[in-house]
């Protein structure tokens, strides 16, 4: 493909102990986790009734983007958005095979509803007021740089900015062993057209193979299944001009910042 530009307006993240893009990227220096960092986030987004039933995956999808469209000063309904999930919820995928088994009328409807791989795109537009345009996209372990392909296709196609999502859940029961992913892990990204300014990306697929990088928040959240995307991260966080990203087998997504 061309080589592909924005600009990264605004920056939004979870991980385990780092409730935040400032937390993660002051552990990305060198600092501490957050000792008080809850277990999940609470979506602001959502009514209380829907927060509560709200999964995990729905919980950090919508904590990364509100944060993101924050950071940017975007209204979160102006933007189209990509979302991006390895496996979407493991956990309840794991319940739907396990009920369907054991009891396959005692399935829930709510838990149903939230098992579809496009949920947590579902939650923002109506939690937003959203009617732009919403893609959810898999593709196994280079799901991070095909959905920031997409997005980066969107800038470069007419969008003024657009919304990227991106985050795994812990896998559970027999579908852990296949497919494993640890913790809870979610960041989100607006990019534009740079008419506002941000940090210039140039991204080009080149191939090759993404090398880990020792970086500490890769190393922190390596066994999620959205991994792949903390060189990202890292190089943000370190106002770096580099970054590699798995992108497929023997490709790779080459990222190069500038950072106004």
């Amino acid at each position: 493909m061309n080589t592909l530009s924005a600009c990264i307006e605004g920056i939004g993240f979870w991980g385990d102990g780092l409730p935040g893009w400032q937390s993660a990227r002051a552990f990305a220096r060198g600092g501490p986790l957050a000792a008080d960092a809850p277990a999940k986030p609470t979506p602001q987004l959502l009514a209380a009734n829907e927060r509560r039933r709200a999964p995990a995956s729905v919980a950090v999808a919508l904590d990364v983007a509100l944060a993101a469209c924050a950071d940017a000063g975007r209204e979160p309904a102006a933007l189209p958005s990509v979302f991006a999930s390895t496996h979407g919820d493991l956990a309840i995928t794991d319940y739907m095979c396990a009920t369907l088994v054991d009891d396959p009328r005692a399935i829930s409807p709510t838990k149903f509803h939230n098992s579809v791989h496009n949920a947590a795109a579902g939650y923002w537009t109506i939690g937003a007021g959203c009617v732009q345009p919403a893609t959810a996209i898999s593709a196994y372990q280079a799901t991070f740089a095909q959905g920031l392909v997409e997005a980066l296709v969107q800038v470069a196609t007419g969008s003024e900015a657009v919304l990227l999502v991106a985050y795994d859940t812990p896998s559970t029961g027999p579908l852990g062993q296949v497919s494993r992913s640890e913790g809870l892990l979610g960041a989100a990204l607006v990019l534009s057209s740079c008419e506002r300014g941000g940090i210039r990306i140039r991204a080009t697929l080149v191939d090759g193979e993404a090398r880990a990088t020792g970086g500490r928040l890769a190393g922190h959240a390596a066994g999620n299944a959205m991994s792949p995307m903390l060189p990202l991260f890292d190089a943000l966080a370190h106002d770096a001009d580099l970054a590699l990203l798995h992108a497929g087998p023997g490709r790779m997504l080459r990222l190069e910042f500038a950072h106004e």
